[in-house]
């Protein structure tokens, strides 16, 4: 588990920032494209999000359900991969699977909050031993960083576009179109195909642009 303490920011920013789908554009550089799909409860909806990976890797996209939860002053967000009939894996992606990836943002007081995040996600493909290491030493703490620093810039932007805008606070303001449960099931990684990227090697490939070194 990752845990960040984001002075200066309220829990509850951290949860519009979580939720922003086009806030999330502007601040994550890793992603390629994400959209909502559809919903499933007042609390609970389907969503598409792709992830650029280093060169030559394959990049990857998810399918997941999330739920999300107001715990007071605190806040709670998990989701988990599914499948859905109209949004099958692309030619040009290896579908990896959320096993389970959550969210929890406590209150500190008035202004300070700390993040707490934990993963448990199968990339698909037979990845080197190498990759592995450095998603596990690098990417998560550097996601948790640039949502800190993005929550530091919500506020201001968010002024600037619809600020009365959060469906995840305000289900009345949700549009998407309504999901049957029934049209999804639980994403299974061994469905899916496996990629074999083992023979890469770490001198060929390129860092993506928040990668640290």
């Amino acid at each position: 588990m990752q845990e960040i303490v984001c002075k200066d920011v309220t829990a509850e920013t951290l949860y519009d920032v979580l939720h922003d789908t086009s806030y999330r554009k502007k601040w994550d550089t890793n992603m390629i494209d994400t959209y909502d799909i559809g919903r499933l409860t007042v609390n609970a909806d389907v969503g598409y999000y792709s992830w650029k990976c280093p060169s030559p890797l394959k990049n990857r996209d998810f399918v997941t359900m999330r739920s999300w939860l107001p715990l007071g002053n605190d806040y709670l967000i998990i989701n988990y991969s599914v499948k859905h009939p109209q949004h099958p894996p692309k030619k040009d992606y290896v579908r990896a699977v959320s096993l389970l990836t959550g969210y929890l943002i406590q209150s500190n007081g008035a202004n300070c909050s700390t993040l707490y995040y934990l993963t448990q996600v199968d990339p698909r493909g037979s990845l080197p031993k190498w990759v592995v290491n450095r998603v596990s030493q690098f990417v998560a703490p550097k996601a948790m960083r640039k949502i800190y620093k993005a929550s530091l810039k919500y506020p201001e932007w968010k002024r600037k576009h619809n600020p009365t805008l959060k469906p995840w606070m305000f289900p009345e303001q949700n549009t998407l179109p309504c999901i049957n449960v029934a049209d999804l099931t639980v994403q299974r990684a061994d469905s899916l195909e496996n990629i074999d990227e083992s023979g890469l090697s770490e001198e060929k490939t390129t860092q993506s642009d928040d990668e640290e070194t």
